[in-house]
């Protein structure tokens, strides 16, 4: 008996979602400005040359915009997936950056 309770409230709210809209003359939710997503490299070519740091791989996080950074050394393996949000920093073997790009 109790799940019959249940379902015919499940069922009661179900069908609530299926109102009618609103008339036109009601206030309308706004729309959320849009914001920049993603990674700009441009912002950060000030950085090529620097010595490594963790400083400089958020400096260069913040940049970007991105919301997440990788250090890539010469020889290391890396996944292939491009990131959108990602900024890749790329290091010689004397730690000096020598790429800052998205992806």
């Amino acid at each position: 008996m109790m799940w019959k309770v249940f379902t015919a409230m499940m069922l009661m709210g179900a069908a609530a979602g299926c109102a009618a809209p609103a008339p036109s003359g009601a206030p309308q939710p706004s729309a959320a400005e849009p914001r920049q997503e993603g990674c700009n490299a441009e912002s950060a070519q000030h950085l090529v040359g620097q010595k490594l740091s963790s400083v400089l791989v958020e400096e260069a996080r913040r940049a970007t915009g991105a919301k997440s950074a990788r250090v890539l050394r010469p020889g290391q393996a890396v996944t292939m997936e491009f990131n959108p949000f990602r900024v890749n920093v790329d290091v010689n073997r004397s730690e000096l950056v020598t790429a800052i790009r998205c992806g």
